[in-house]
Parts: C-alpha cells; structure tokens; sequence
C-alpha cells in the first residue's frame, strides 16, 4: 500500500451509512480519513463517521505521544483537518450511545514500516506543508509523520522565511538529502532547476517580474526563479521581498550571472509563488546546479 501525506488523498476520505460498513471496514484494517471535530480535554480527537462518531484516544493519535517524544500540540493542531486511522473496536458510553475506537497511531507504524524505513537517499516523494518556522519547513512525509525542509534546503535563492516560498497545506515535491537514525532530512531546491534550466526560460531583452532577495551596498539581487536570481544596479528605495519589474539586460553563462535594470518598484511584498519541478524521476543521485565551467561549483551528491 502506498502511504500519503494527511489530506492528499481523496480516496480515503469517507462516511459510513450503516453500522455494518463501519465493521467491514474494521474486520478488512481499511485505512480511512476524516476531519478532526474536536479535541476534548484529555486531548482525545473526535470524528465524524456519518452513522456515528469515531473516537482516537490520546495514546493512539501518533507515534511518540505515549513515551512523550511527541507533544500534545500535535493532536491540538489537528482540529478541522484531515486524520488517517483505522478502526480499533466500539465502546457504548453510558446512555447507550455507541462510539468507534480509532487509531491514528497504527496507521503511522505501518507507514513507517512499509514505506519511510525503505527510503533511500535521493528518494523523492509527495509531501504536504503543515507549518512554517523562521528555521524551517514542517513538512507530512506520509500518515501524519512529520520531517523537516532546513531554509537553506529551500532553493539556491536565499529568503528570510519559509513563507516566501511555501504556505501551509501545500502539497510538495520533496527529496531525501540525509537520514539519520532518529531524524530524516528533506530538500526542496534540487527539484527546482540546475541554474542553466532556470537561465533558459529567459532571455536578454525581456522585461518580467521578480523579486527583491538582497540590497548590497554594490547592487540587488532579485530573484527571477527560486533557483535563479540576477543583479541589478544599487537602489535605495527598494525593501527584501518586494516585487519589482526588471530589464533583462545579459545573460552569462560562463560567468553564472545575469545583468538585470529595475524598471518598476511595486508596494505589495511577495506571496508563495507555484512551484515548477524540473525533476520527473522518483529519485535523483547527485545535482549539479552550476553550468559546466563555471567560476563556483554548486553540486549536492546523495549517499547511499
């Protein structure tokens, strides 16, 4: 069985007419999802099954919350959004009215098991964005697991904040850069273009659109594409993330730069923009970002 982020699979998401389907579904281990009603205060996560509602005890709503490696905030933030399980048993609470147990938990387990554990280096997969850090991108890499996308691991165009790339319920394109025994690494910026790929969607001439990334006392950066950024002339009246309109003056090549005019400043500061993957393959052995020749090598080679 393949394994998907929470929320990115439609197939999964269901309700049930009867109480029959309910114990179908439970004898089959059918892995099912539904949006969180609440999260009462023993931090137990309420859903809706549509015949009746389906209750993920604290223990069982992720890896990690039983030894404490995993906070309570975990199922706190889960309120009003999509959760994996499968269905445990039923319980009748005291005036009669039935409940099922659900498990979170054993979804994840199997997800570990079968799908993460088997990853390797360079291995790439479907992702969903479920929080931003001024450090990082939280990322679910299958059942509710989260990982993490280090900022400097978010494109060769520098940025302040993950918001300036990303937002939150995004589904992403990611990459396996390390793995360690208790933590893996993902990257997003070897999806997105060596600088040659990105260099060829322009061409001298042009005017487009871009983005302020950094104001040096000797010119500004402004990023063309997340892995492409060119340098206009000093301008004092710019800010970081503000969008401007830039004349393509060169396009160099051997020299990796690109000789930009700035035209128009614009007030508006710049939103997550869609991202394009020049990537198609489900896992990639080394990237090399620089131009053959170029004065700075910028490669990232994926151990095995």
């Amino acid at each position: 069985m393949k394994f998907y982020p929470e929320g990115q699979n439609a197939s999964l998401l269901r309700t049930f007419d009867t109480l029959e389907d309910v114990k179908i579904a439970m004898m089959n281990g059918s892995v099912i999802e539904s949006r969180v009603l609440l999260c009462d205060s023993g931090h137990n996560l309420h859903v809706d099954l549509g015949i009746i509602r389906g209750v993920i005890p604290r223990e069982e709503g992720a890896i990690g919350i039983d030894d404490g490696s995993t906070r309570d905030i975990a199922l706190i933030s889960k309120v009003n959004k999509p959760v994996c399980f499968t269905i445990l048993g039923f319980q009748r609470d005291d005036t009669g009215i039935i409940s099922a147990i659900l498990s979170r938990k054993a979804v994840q387990l199997g997800c570990k098991k079968s799908f993460i554990d088997n990853l390797r280096e360079g291995d790439i997969i479907d992702a969903r964005v479920t929080h931003l850090e001024k450090f990082g991108a939280f990322i679910d890499i299958g059942a509710g697991i989260n990982a993490l996308i280090p900022i400097d691991m978010l494109s060769v165009s520098r940025i302040n904040h993950p918001r300036e790339r990303l937002y939150e319920g995004e589904n992403i394109k990611v990459v396996l850069r390390k793995r360690e025994p208790n933590k893996l690494t993902f990257s997003l910026k070897e999806l997105l273009g060596t600088w040659t790929e990105n260099a060829m969607l322009f061409e001298p001439g042009e005017t487009v659109t871009g983005t302020v990334r950094s104001i040096e006392t000797y010119g500004v950066f402004v990023e063309l594409m997340p892995n492409l950024a060119g340098l206009a002339e000093p301008c004092d009246y710019l800010f970081e993330g503000q969008r401007v309109a830039v004349y393509i003056k060169s396009v160099l090549p051997d020299k990796m730069k690109i000789k930009l005019v700035i035209v128009e400043a614009f007030e508006e500061a710049e939103m997550a923009q869609e991202l394009t993957y020049f990537v198609k393959s489900d896992h990639i052995d080394r990237f090399d970002y620089s131009p053959p020749h170029a004065p700075k090598i910028i490669t990232t080679v994926f151990d095995e």
